[in-house]
């Protein structure tokens, strides 16, 4: 259709989101004219929200716990979307919404950029945390080349989805407890997708000489006490805004089935990635 577009990130809370200025950046580029805006919508007002949008909506992006309440709200998935069990994009189509994970674009490519060449098949994975971010990057270890993942979990009989995830992304999972985690720090990848202070406590079991990079997705206030600790025994880190910026490409380039500019997407950041 011709006109204004609109599109938006919604969550809650949601003021903190990178998302309006990454997007906007593109469209810029792009020279299209639509808007995108951040807007506090809970899990309970998620079915109502999308109800009421007309057909100038092209797409939305989604937090937690929205990633899940979508599911039975749309019309169709795509393919890591279902392996996941967890949509960050919709996009609206003449036959409903259809949801879409770019958070494991995001993860693969930012991984790989930061580490190159360094994960192989025979290469190990440490998942630290179990929820919807977990799954995505269990997903993302198939082209990133690690078959072989532990995730450790603050509740580990709560980790059915994880284990679909993994058994459809060929990888062999093994679920230990948080207590655990100072013993799994010795992989070739590790990954933090807890929320903000979680991983304070394990700190001090940084390994002397991190063996792979780390991959902490808090990006409020990074580097976190994890990544500073990561860094501070000479460890490579993978900026998580990095991470942001590629599922966000992935993104745009859903909604708008134009190429995304990354490199200007990139400049709108706050700091480098």
């Amino acid at each position: 259709m011709s006109g204004l577009r609109r599109a938006a990130v919604l969550g809650s809370p949601i003021g903190h989101s990178l998302s309006p200025a990454l997007h906007r950046a593109a469209y810029e580029v792009l020279d299209l004219d639509w808007s995108y805006d951040a807007i506090e919508v809970t899990q309970e007002d998620l079915p109502g929200f999308l109800a009421g949008l007309g057909p100038e909506w092209a797409g939305l992006s989604l937090t937690m716990p929205l990633k899940t309440a979508v599911l039975p709200l749309l019309a169709d998935r795509a393919s890591y979307a279902v392996l996941t069990g967890a949509v960050n994009t919709v996009v609206f189509t003449d036959h409903g919404p259809v949801g879409y994970n770019t958070d494991v674009r995001g993860v693969v490519t930012a991984v790989q950029e930061a580490a190159r060449e360094r994960l192989t098949t025979a290469s190990t994975a440490t998942i630290l945390g179990a929820g919807a971010t977990a799954r995505s990057v269990l997903a993302a270890l198939e082209p990133l080349g690690p078959t072989d993942a532990v995730v450790v979990a603050r509740r580990p009989e709560a980790t059915a989805d994880l284990r679909l995830t993994a058994e459809g992304a060929g990888v062999r999972l093994r679920v230990v407890p948080w207590d655990d985690a100072p013993a799994h720090l010795h992989a070739d990848l590790v990954v933090s997708t807890v929320p903000a202070g979680v991983a304070d406590g394990i700190v001090d079991a940084v390994p002397a000489h991190p063996r792979g990079p780390l991959l902490d997705v808090v990006y409020a206030g990074w580097p976190t006490a994890l990544a500073r600790a990561w860094q501070a025994h000479g460890g490579v880190l993978v900026n998580p805004l990095a991470m942001l910026l590629h599922q966000a490409a992935g993104q745009v380039e859903l909604m708008t089935g134009l190429p995304a500019p990354v490199d200007a997407m990139r400049a709108a950041l706050p700091t480098p990635a």
